[in-house]
C-alpha cells in the first residue's frame, strides 16, 4: 500500500467530533469522516506542527495559507475566526493551516517569523506572498486565491 509510512494526521469531524487518521498525501481527496459519513475538511483551517508540516504541505497540490500565531497574541485571537471563515469560502481552492510560532520554534525560524499574526502563501512549498497583521476574511481569500 503506498500510504502505509504516509505521516498520518488526526482530523476532528467539524460534524460529530470523531477523530479520523489521515495519511497525509490523501488530504487532496476531499476525505470524508469514517464514523458520520460527511466532509472532514470543508475549509476548515488544519493545525499543523514542525513534525508534520513539510509531509501535509508536499501532499497537496492547492496553495497553502500558513497563519502563524500564538495563544497569547490579541490580534491573532481577533482575527482566528475570519481565517476560518476565509477557509469556509475558499473550499478547495486552498489549503489553510495555522502554526503556533510559540510550540513550533523550528517553523517559526525557518520561516523567519518576526510579529505575528503572520500569513505565509506556500505555492507548490515555495514561499510566494506575505502578510504580517491582523486581516479581514476578505483580504485573507485574496492572499490566498
Amino acid at each position: 500500500m503506498p500510504f502505509m509510512n504516509a505521516p498520518l494526521l488526526h482530523l476532528s469531524c467539524p460534524h460529530c467530533q470523531a477523530t479520523n487518521r489521515l495519511p497525509a498525501a490523501r488530504l487532496d481527496e476531499q476525505p470524508d469522516c469514517g464514523r458520520c459519513g460527511k466532509p472532514l475538511l470543508q475549509g476548515q483551517p488544519l493545525e499543523l506542527s514542525d513534525a508534520n508540516f513539510d509531509a501535509v504541505v508536499a501532499a497537496t497540490g492547492r496553495p497553502v495559507l500558513v497563519d502563524f500565531w500564538a495563544p497569547w497574541c490579541g490580534p491573532c485571537r481577533s482575527m482566528a475566526p475570519a481565517f476560518e471563515q476565509a477557509g469556509r469560502q475558499l473550499g478547495e481552492r486552498a489549503l489553510l493551516v495555522k502554526v503556533n510560532s510559540d510550540d513550533n520554534p523550528m517553523l517559526a525560524q525557518r520561516f523567519a517569523i518576526r510579529s505575528i499574526p503572520t500569513l505565509v502563501r506556500l505555492d507548490r512549498a515555495r514561499e510566494t506572498r506575505r502578510q504580517s497583521g491582523a486581516l479581514p476574511a476578505a483580504a485573507i481569500v485574496a492572499l490566498a486565491g
